[in-house]
């Protein structure tokens, strides 16, 4: 898997005090380590750098969320926050 087919990808963190949250792959650092956001408490402006070991990868990508994170838009954190609760992944509260 190429580094940038991982963007706009939905990750589960299998590790960690934020274990079973899910998160949107926004950039790749190396072929260890993504930085990750949900839209919410971890924004695109402050994201959460995880290992990729730590992670499972599911095949829910979004193209919208994709372009936007690639180009860099303003309104990336809420696509991303509304994709994930429409999706049903995120309760809400």
């Amino acid at each position: 898997m190429q580094n940038n087919d991982l963007i706009g990808k939905v990750v589960l963190s299998k590790a960690g005090r934020d274990k079973d949250h899910l998160y949107v792959v926004i950039d790749v650092l190396n072929d260890k380590y993504v930085l990750l956001s949900n839209g919410n408490t971890k924004t695109v402006q402050m994201p959460k750098r995880k290992s990729l070991k730590h992670l499972r990868v599911l095949n829910n990508v979004d193209d919208e969320i994709k372009e936007s994170i690639i180009s860099k838009d303003r309104g990336t954190d809420l696509k991303i926050k509304r994709f994930l609760k429409l999706k049903g992944i995120v309760k809400e509260g």
